[in-house]
């Protein structure tokens, strides 16, 4: 874990042992939360993978709307 300063005030030993408690609780959850994504074989969500841009684009009336419905998107 890489060093934290305290850059202005001067906190407690109480205030600064309860931010480091939940830095490290939220850098372990992000740990856990990888290790689990990549033995589950899941990982970042791809552009090829969305079935979503197989749809037909939505067609908006209007003037010429029937020319340009047949133009590339």
């Amino acid at each position: 874990m890489a060093a934290i300063h305290v850059l202005h005030g001067q906190p407690t030993p109480e205030e600064l042992a309860t931010v480091l408690a939940v830095v490290q609780a939220r850098a372990a959850a992000a740990q856990a939360a990888a290790e689990a994504a990549r033995l589950a074989g899941v990982g970042p969500a791809s552009p090829w993978n969305d079935r979503s841009r197989l749809l037909r684009p939505e067609i908006h009336p209007g003037v010429n709307a029937w020319r340009t419905s047949g133009w590339a998107r």
